[in-house]
């Protein structure tokens, strides 16, 4: 018996003898005594909707000529058979990659049949551009065969001018249009005009950008990035992986990153800066392969190990407590959440065909000292970070907290009371870091030291906490974060200009929590707490919030470090959230943020003082807005973003764009250069015709 066909007939028992054509595949079974059911495939990788539903369009994954990318498929036996063999074919055509095959009878998903098996071939890559179809056929123990077939792409680069040498993505997590706005209004207005734009403002070219993951309208901030520089869509907390039905999170069949990509055909470095801990999923999103953005202890040797596969020069941020040894206080390591790829047949070709690390459940590992080993100049604060002279080192790590930094807010507020002498009692004491540099000084360093990659490079900078305080509603957190994140822009984009090589884009995984920019206080800050202490909607609400002219401009008045003064000023800008928890608001600056649970010592004073959740901050002045969605925090909405871009090639990113669609710019300026607007229109011109 022998079996072509989509995903929806793969399960069909048969008792006569059928042929029917459906999304271009064919389905043929013949008879074989009484009746019997059939092998089937039950996943294909990568995914397509000509597997999934017999469409050939539309086309899911995409590649660019040459980039390697893995392929898998779920194979499930008649009952009492077993899989023994399994081939791929890419246009009809077998694959040179060996194929692995791993019973499902431990280590798969419950819902997996343990007599299933999962055939894997590594490392493959394909060169011409255009529309492919790949295939896998099975055999089964009695000799019955099951074929499924698939669909990708690989996009065609068009011959260009210029090839940009560093290409600089700027991430703000979380931020939308409305973030972007708060942080213009803070700046300061006059008379409807913005007074200081944004730096991110000033870049000629904007579109928007479709968020979308693999299996969401809303994604997360893994596949959020993952999207831009993979070319493809991956599920939710997955990170440069496609799904599979294996329990292991370091065994999923792989896409390779633009780092990646470039480092081995170009030889260009990899720099990576964020304000969160640097295993979380928007720094692992441009280096990492995993299907739990939570494996942190495999996530950061990944950064180490493979950094001949990524090119990886530059790691700042926080997430301390990943590289000490287990035994130390304060460590977060585990064999749980690590990865060992030794004695594994269907992981040894990640090793042999990728190039990747073995791994090793190794706890205990000082990957500081390994770090250091590996010739990076490491800094534990801002003195440490200053003090290191780019033109001495080409590899730098630095890790200024145990987990996520604290934010700008409180960063701001930390430096100006120990500039007045005030040298406790802020937040940044509790944390116990309280010499953490600034994103914008991160960004100065990291530029510094990549500068000197003779190949260029590619450097992603983040703006972690937009995201985390848009999430705990902490307005005047994530505003600051948004100013810090573009004075990180203004760093990027000043180096562009210098040099004229490099491409900037500035952009969101997604937009977070709904923000909306509602309007203006029409009280003082004096009378605003006066009406808290007397409480309830009918003061808190209805005597401040004011609307349309009511709300008028807002006045920040910023300091000589280019933040505002306070932010509890008089008629001060009021944010409402879409997307909200039940929370207390009394639209004042909140003394403390919200407890991190990332945090090592969040259980432990003073951080387990720290409110728990927006219901429990607040509560004075019982003004309670009920929240449309459940749980105690604001959560990702399935809005469009923007995206700016300067320098070569920005002119390719305008319109509506879907993430994916940022990878492919990016590579067509490195790869073949920069094409005009016009040659792109021609080149759209061409395409529409009949």
């Amino acid at each position: 018996m022998s079996l072509s066909c989509p995903n929806f007939f793969l399960t069909a028992s048969c008792s006569v003898s059928l042929t029917r054509i459906a999304g271009g595949c064919a389905l043929a079974i013949s008879l074989l005594g009484a009746a019997h059911a059939a092998p089937a495939v039950s996943r294909l990788t990568p995914p397509s909707e000509l597997f999934t539903s017999g469409r050939s369009a539309p086309v899911i994954a995409r590649f660019l000529p040459g980039q390697r990318f893995d392929l898998q498929a779920t194979l499930r036996p008649d009952e009492g058979a077993t899989i023994t063999g399994a081939r791929f074919m890419v246009d009809g055509k077998a694959q040179d990659a060996p194929v692995s095959l791993r019973a499902c009878a431990t280590g798969c998903l419950p819902a997996v049949p343990k007599s299933a098996t999962i055939a894997t071939a590594r490392a493959v890559s394909v060169m011409q551009p255009g529309l492919h179809t790949f295939s896998v056929t099975a055999t089964q123990s009695d000799g019955q065969t099951v074929m499924a077939n698939g669909n990708f792409e690989v996009v065609a680069l068009m011959p260009g001018g210029q090839k940009v040498r560093n290409i600089i993505i700027l991430v703000g997590d979380g931020m939308g249009a409305a973030q972007r706005t708060a942080a213009r209004i803070v700046n300061g207005y006059a008379q409807g005009k913005a007074i200081s734009p944004l730096a991110m403002d000033s870049f000629p070219v904007t579109g928007l950008v479709k968020t979308a993951s693999l299996n969401s309208v809303v994604t997360d901030s893994a596949p959020g990035m993952t999207s831009y520089v993979s070319g493809n869509k991956n599920n939710n907390n997955e990170e440069g992986v496609f799904p599979d039905d294996t329990l292991d999170p370091f065994d999923n069949p792989r896409i390779e990153y633009l780092s990646e990509y470039l480092h081995r055909t170009q030889g260009k470095a990899l720099g990576i800066v964020t304000t969160a801990d640097v295993f979380d999923a928007t720094p692992a999103g441009n280096a990492v392969h995993t299907s739990n953005r939570g494996a942190g202890t495999g996530i950061v040797d990944q950064y180490l190990d493979d950094r001949g596969l990524t090119g990886l020069s530059v790691l700042m941020g926080g997430g301390r407590k990943w590289f000490l040894p287990g035994s130390t206080p304060g460590s977060a390591r585990g064999d749980r959440t690590d990865y060992d790829f030794s004695g594994d047949a269907h992981t040894a070709d990640i090793v042999r065909r990728w190039g990747a690390s073995p791994g090793k459940l190794d706890k205990d590992r000082d990957l500081l000292a390994d770090f250091q080993s590996a010739r990076f100049s490491y800094a534990a604060d801002k003195t440490a970070l200053d003090a290191i002279d780019p033109l001495k080192t080409d590899k730098l790590l630095g890790l200024f907290a145990l987990s996520n930094m604290n934010v700008a807010l409180d960063k701001i507020d930390g430096r100006r009371s120990r500039q007045q002498g005030v040298m406790t009692g802020r937040v940044v004491d509790d944390y116990g870091f309280p010499d953490q540099p600034m994103l914008d000084e991160m960004a100065t360093k990291a530029l510094a030291v990549l500068e000197r990659q003779k190949n260029g490079f590619v450097l992603m900078v983040e703006g972690a906490s937009i995201d985390k305080q848009a999430h705990n509603m902490d307005t005047e957190r994530w505003m600051l974060d948004t100013l810090e994140f573009d004075r990180a822009v203004a760093v990027a984009q000043e180096f562009a200009r210098r040099r004229g090589d490099t491409l900037v884009i500035v952009t969101a995984d997604h937009e977070c929590s709904g923000a909306a920019l509602i309007g203006g206080s029409r009280v003082t800050d004096a009378r605003l707490q006066e009406l808290v202490r007397e409480g309830g909607a009918a003061n808190v609400r209805d005597k401040v919030v004011g609307v349309y002219e009511q709300a008028g401009f807002p006045a920040y008045r910023m300091a000589r470090d280019g933040y505002p003064e306070t932010t509890d000023i008089d008629f001060r800008l009021l944010v409402g959230y879409g997307a909200n928890a039940d929370r207390h608001e009394d639209w004042r600056t909140n003394a403390r943020p919200l407890q991190d649970s990332q945090q090592p010592m969040v259980r432990t004073a003073p951080l387990s003082g720290y409110p728990a959740s927006a219901l429990a901050r607040d509560a004075e002045g019982r003004f309670l807005i009920a929240g449309q969605v459940p749980g105690e925090s604001a959560v990702h909405t399935a809005t469009d973003i923007p995206l700016s871009a300067f320098g070569p090639g920005a002119w390719s990113f305008t319109g509506v764009i879907d993430n994916t669609d940022v990878f492919f710019k990016l590579a067509q300026a490195a790869v073949r250069g920069v094409v005009l607007p016009e040659d792109l229109r021609r080149a759209g011109a061409r395409a529409a015709r009949p």
